[in-house]
């Protein structure tokens, strides 16, 4: 990852570019940008995170940390609540806001299409609020019919 100073320096402001893409525990692409190993951010980590096409993420949630999505590009469906009864579908330009705690799984409907967002989370570590949860993973998700 690009910076303008070292990591560990005095607090200043940091200018840094999107880090190596890396596999996350949840299945999907992600690019870091501000968190606590970039920068040294105590409270927030931004990050770019890619969905390829036909892909699913793991069914998880983030412990003790809110979550906001801003989608760049594609779509994005997304299952909700404590046994994924909910859903949501995400379009460029929409924001998408998921509360800590709150099961989630994200998935990319488009056959051809990376589906491309921005995240903030409150975490400012890169992965360590993540919590999977398998036991969600083996439901058959039906996304409704769209009109």
């Amino acid at each position: 990852m690009a910076t303008d100073a070292p990591a560990g320096t005095a607090k200043s402001c940091r200018l840094l570019r999107a880090g190596e893409e890396f596999q996350g525990k949840q299945g999907l692409l992600y690019s870091p940008g501000i968190s606590a190993e970039s920068a040294g951010a105590r409270g927030i980590h931004l990050q770019i995170v890619t969905i390829p096409p036909g892909a699913r993420a793991k069914a998880h949630k983030h412990a003790a940390h809110e979550t906001a999505v801003y989608a760049l590009s594609g779509e994005s469906g997304m299952w909700f609540g404590e046994q994924l009864e909910q859903h949501v579908l995400v379009k460029p330009g929409d924001f998408l806001y998921i509360p800590a705690d709150m099961p989630h799984l994200p998935y990319n409907p488009s056959l051809t299409e990376n589906c491309v967002a921005i995240i903030a989370r409150t975490d400012p570590n890169e992965q360590e609020s993540v919590v999977l949860l398998p036991h969600l993973d083996g439901k058959n998700l039906v996304p409704p019919a769209l009109d």
